[in-house]
C-alpha cells in the first residue's frame, strides 16, 4: 500500500468551487492566498458572472493568471448597487493594500485658504484637516507653497491681517507687515472696519473667479486719487493692482471656459505609472501635483485612472468636473458615486479638441515629463543601493533600509527617530518616532535610549510579521554612532534572534568632518570610503535626514511641554476651559490655589466641574 500525497487544488479549481455558493448580486470579492493574506479586491455588478470568468484554466494576462494560481479562498460581500459595490472596492483596497491591485499611494490631504467670518476684522490664512472653523473656505490647493504663494500676493492686493487674535488684540504698534505694505494695520485703527470689511469682499470675490470688477475699481481709485492729488494713495493703488497682475500671471493656467474641475492626465511607461493633477477652482489655476500609483506592466490605463480616481477621491470632496485624458472602465458608475458624494451632479469628460483638450495636453506633457525624472531617479536610487551592497559585503540591494538617530537637550524631551528609504527613495510614510520611556535612563544615555528604541522597534516585527513575508522588515540598519552604539544595538539583536540582518554604524572621523565618516560592524575593522563617493554621499544623506527627523520631533515635543499646565490632566477640563481658567486666574497655580467659590463663578465652568477642579489640586496629598 502506498501512501499518496493530497495536493490542494489549483487557484481556478479553488474558485470553481464558490461559484456553487454565490448569486447573481452585485457586490465586492476577496482572493485570499494560503495564510489569509488579501490577494485582490475587486468590485462585480454580477458577482458569480466576475468570479466565474476567474474560474477558466487559460486565457488570462500573466498578472491575473499569478494572482489567480496564489488564490486559496474566496470572501464575498453583497451591496444593494454596483456603486456602493465601487466605493466599497476602493475602500478596502486602501485599507487592505492587496499585492495585485492599482494602488494609491500618496494619501495626504490639499490646504485650504480660510477668510474667517467670527471677527469684526477678518484674517486670511492657510488650513489644512476639518473645516471646523467658522469662516469661508477656498480651495484645495495642490500644495502648501501654492497656497503661501497665493496668500503672500493677496496679502499685498488685499492688505488682510494673518495674525493670530492674541497677536491682534496685543498690538499698541503697526507691526513690519504693515511697514512693508502687506497689512492695513486695523490691529491700532489704521483702516475703519466698514473700509477693512470692503477689502475682506474683494479678497473673497478674487478668490470665487470675480476679478474684473475688482481691478475697474481699483484702477478709478486710483485715477482719482491722482486727480486729488493724493499721489502716495495712487502709488499704493497702484502697487495693489501690479500685485493683482502677478497673482493671474504666476497662475500660469487660467482657463475661461473651466470655472471648476480637475484635470487628471494619466502616462504610463515600462510597468509605471504617473498621474497629474490640476486643480481649477475659479477659473484659476490653484496648483498641480503628480502621483505614482502602484501598477504592474499588464495593467491598462483604463483600469489604472478608474483605481486612481476611486481612491483619491475617498476622502476628498470632488469638483464639478473631471476632465480626464483617458476614459475609465465604468464612467456612469464612477460618476454616479462621486455625485452621491458631493450631493450635485458631477461630469466627467475626455475632450477631443477645445480648450478642455488643451489642458489635458498640458497635464499629459507634465505627467510624461515627471514620469520621464522619477524613472531616471529610480535607476540612480538601483545604483546606488548596489553600491551600498558592494560596499558593505550585502547579499544583494536592500531593499528597506532604516536609519535611527535620538534627539535630546541633557537627556529632556528625548526622542528616538526611524527613517525608511528603499528603491523609490525617502519612504515618508513608514518614518516613526519614539518617545524614550525609560526612567531609569542617565540623562543623556544615548546607549540607553538607542536600546529601548531598537528593542521597541523589534517586539513590534516580531508580533506583527514573525514570519517576516510583509516587507517591513528591514535589510540594512544604519546607525548614527561608532563601535559602542553598535555593540549597544548587536547585543539587542542577539536576544530577539535577528542578528542576520545587516547594521553598520556611521560615526564622523576622528576631527568629525563630513567625508571622513568611519563605519563600523560587528566583528569587522572599521572602514571608510573613498571621499568622492557617491554611495558616501548618500549615506551621509541618510544620516542628515535622520538627524533632521529627530531634531524636528525633538522641537516638537519640546515646544508642547513648553505649553503644558497641571489643568491639561483635569478631567473634564479641556481647551476652552481651559483658556477661560487661565484668563480668569492669571496662571495654573492660581487655578490650582482657587477657593471652590473662586471656580463656580469662571464663566463656562459649572458647579460640578469646580469640584472636580477643587478636588484634583487640594486632595493629591
Amino acid at each position: 500500500m502506498t501512501e499518496e500525497t493530497i495536493k490542494p487544488p489549483l487557484g481556478h479549481e479553488v474558485i470553481q468551487n464558490y461559484l456553487k455558493t454565490i448569486d447573481t448580486s452585485p457586490g465586492v470579492y476577496r482572493m485570499l492566498d494560503a495564510e489569509s493574506r488579501v490577494l485582490y479586491v475587486g468590485k462585480a455588478r454580477n458577482l458569480r458572472a466576475r468570479v466565474g470568468s476567474y474560474a477558466r484554466p487559460t486565457g488570462h494576462s500573466p498578472r491575473i493568471a499569478r494572482m489567480i494560481a496564489n488564490t486559496a479562498s474566496m470572501m464575498f460581500l453583497t451591496t444593494r448597487t454596483e456603486t456602493e459595490a465601487l466605493l466599497l472596492e476602493q475602500n478596502l483596497i486602501k485599507q487592505l493594500k492587496p499585492k495585485f491591485n492599482v494602488l494609491l499611494r500618496d494619501d495626504k490631504s490639499f490646504p485650504n485658504i480660510l477668510v474667517t467670518t467670527d471677527q469684526d476684522f477678518p484674517q486670511i490664512k492657510k488650513h489644512r484637516g476639518a473645516k471646523k472653523e467658522k469662516g469661508a473656505y477656498y480651495g484645495p490647493f495642490a500644495s502648501a507653497g501654492a497656497v503661501n504663494r497665493t496668500l503672500n500676493q493677496l496679502q499685498r492686493v488685499f492688505l488682510l491681517r494673518d495674525c493670530s487674535d492674541a497677536m491682534f488684540d496685543s498690538r499698541t504698534r503697526p507691526c513690519l507687515q504693515h511697514q512693508i505694505k502687506r497689512c492695513s494695520a486695523p490691529c491700532v485703527g489704521k483702516i475703519s472696519s466698514e473700509d477693512y470689511r470692503q477689502s475682506v469682499r474683494d479678497a473673497e470675490r478674487f478668490l470665487s473667479g470675480r476679478t474684473t470688477d475688482i481691478q475697474a475699481r481699483l484702477a478709478g481709485e486710483m485715477a482719482q486719487a491722482s486727480q486729488e492729488m493724493e499721489f502716495e494713495r495712487a502709488a499704493a493703488l497702484r502697487d495693489r493692482i501690479k500685485a493683482l497682475t502677478q497673482v493671474q500671471t504666476a497662475q500660469g493656467i487660467n482657463p475661461k471656459g473651466v470655472a471648476e474641475a480637475d484635470i487628471i492626465a494619466l502616462h504610463m511607461d515600462s510597468g509605471q505609472a504617473c498621474v497629474q493633477v490640476f486643480f481649477i477652482r475659479a477659473n484659476q489655476n490653484w496648483g498641480n501635483r503628480d502621483y505614482y500609483p502602484r501598477v504592474g506592466a499588464d495593467v491598462d490605463a483604463a483600469e489604472v485612472l478608474e483605481a486612481f480616481i476611486g481612491q483619491f477621491y475617498d476622502t476628498r470632496e470632488p469638483p464639478r468636473q473631471l476632465i480626464l485624458s483617458n476614459e475609465i472602465e465604468n464612467p456612469d458608475l464612477m460618476a454616479d458615486a462621486l455625485s452621491g458624494k458631493l450631493g450635485r451632479k458631477v461630469e466627467l469628460l475626455v475632450p477631443r479638441r477645445g480648450e478642455k483638450a488643451e489642458l489635458v495636453d498640458g497635464a499629459l506633457r507634465n505627467a510624461r515629463e515627471s514620469l520621464a525624472r522619477k524613472m531616471a531617479e529610480t535607476a540612480t536610487q538601483g545604483k546606488l543601493l548596489g553600491g551600498l551592497a558592494e560596499a558593505f559585503d550585502l547579499p544583494g540591494p536592500p531593499q528597506r533600509i532604516e536609519v535611527y538617530d535620538n534627539s535630546h537637550i541633557q537627556g529632556a524631551h528625548a526622542v528616538g527617530a526611524m527613517i525608511v528609504a528603499g528603491p523609490d527613495g525617502m519612504m515618508k510614510n513608514q518614518y516613526r518616532k519614539f518617545n524614550i520611556r525609560g526612567d531609569e535612563l542617565t540623562p543623556g544615555d544615548d546607549f540607553g535610549m538607542m536600546k529601548e528604541v531598537l528593542t521597541r522597534r523589534f517586539k513590534r516585527l516580531i508580533k506583527e510579521d514573525p514570519e517576516r513575508k510583509e516587507g517591513q522588515w528591514p535589510e540594512l540598519l544604519l546607525i548614527d554612532g561608532g563601535a559602542g552604539q553598535v555593540s549597544a544595538v548587536a547585543s539587542i539583536m542577539r536576544e530577539y534572534g535577528v542578528e542576520d540582518i545587516p547594521m553598520v554604524g556611521v560615526a564622523k572621523g576622528v576631527d568629525r568632518d563630513a567625508g571622513k565618516e568611519e563605519f563600523h560592524r560587528v566583528g569587522k575593522r572599521p572602514m571608510a570610503l573613498r571621499h568622492n563617493d557617491p554611495v558616501l554621499y548618500f549615506v551621509q544623506r541618510l544620516r542628515d535626514e535622520a538627524h533632521r527627523f529627530a531634531i524636528g520631533t525633538h522641537r516638537a515635543k519640546r515646544a508642547k511641554a513648553v505649553g503644558a499646565t497641571p489643568l491639561d490632566d483635569v478631567p473634564g477640563v479641556g481647551a476652552a476651559r481651559k483658556r477661560a481658567l487661565l484668563a480668569h486666574f492669571g496662571s495654573a497655580k492660581a487655578v490650582g490655589r482657587a477657593n471652590l467659590s473662586d471656580l463656580k463663578a469662571v464663566e463656562g465652568v459649572s458647579g460640578a466641574l469646580a469640584e472636580t477642579i477643587y478636588a484634583y489640586f487640594h486632595d493629591r496629598g
